[in-house]
């Protein structure tokens, strides 16, 4: 009986061990299962702070993109608008300059009616008629207005040298012609202006639209002249 009582205690001490390992295990395992999600919950946290200074990153160089951007319009609309006053600045001072020009001129006109004249030219003159002076040169840029040819001007020349010697006062006692194209009566040049009588560029203009109406060019009513002494 002690016997068996001994084997029986022996075996409920083994029975109290494995019954105790097992419940170690379990506890065991239940501490590492509660471990885990903390560290996967680590690694989760780090892989958001990396997405987030990934993104901060992105939106910095963004910013600064938008920002040299801005800076770059901000000069180009600068430079414009500096483009723009500096044009404006020029055309006003131009028109001030042709206003001043338009008043000497008139006072020029004002003080050559009460003189006599003559009227002074303030139309450009080309290069091929600077060899010219006077109302010479005058004709000559006025007839390149016309459409005539250059080669044309020898003609005219002899023309109203032989009318008038281009004399915008030139009057002819018998018949009542008068100015450098001998118009008669004179007062036929008032078609053209009224200063037909001190303004040899109005009386020129008059003569130029007589000789093209009815010789077609200088060179044919010069033609005309030297066969009937008149055109």
């Amino acid at each position: 009986m002690e016997r068996r009582w001994g084997r029986v205690g022996v075996r409920a001490a083994s029975v109290g061990l494995l019954v105790a390992g097992l419940l170690g295990g379990v506890y065991l395992g239940k501490d590492r299962v509660t471990e885990s999600p903390a560290g996967a919950a680590q690694v989760l946290d780090l892989q958001v702070e990396s997405q987030d200074l990934t993104m901060l990153k992105q939106r910095q160089s963004e910013h600064a993109a938008a920002r040299a951007w801005q800076r770059e319009a901000e000069g180009a609309a600068a430079a414009k608008a500096a483009a723009a006053t500096r044009l404006t600045a020029a055309r006003a001072h131009d028109l001030e300059q042709e206003v001043i020009a338009d008043k000497k001129a008139e006072e020029a006109r004002k003080k050559a009616l009460e003189n006599g004249g003559p009227v002074p030219y303030d139309g450009p003159i080309p290069g091929s008629c600077n060899e010219f002076s006077g109302s010479r040169q005058i004709g000559c840029a006025l007839m390149l207005d016309y459409g005539f040819g250059i080669d044309q001007f020898p003609c005219l020349n002899n023309l109203w040298t032989k009318e008038s010697g281009w004399n915008y006062k030139a009057t002819n006692k018998s018949s009542g012609a008068y100015g450098i194209p001998q118009a008669y009566p004179g007062s036929k040049m008032a078609s053209v202006g009224a200063d037909w009588k001190t303004n040899p560029a109005t009386q020129i203009k008059w003569g130029l639209g007589y000789v093209k109406g009815r010789y077609d060019t200088p060179c044919g009513a010069w033609q005309n002249f030297q066969n009937n002494g008149s055109y």
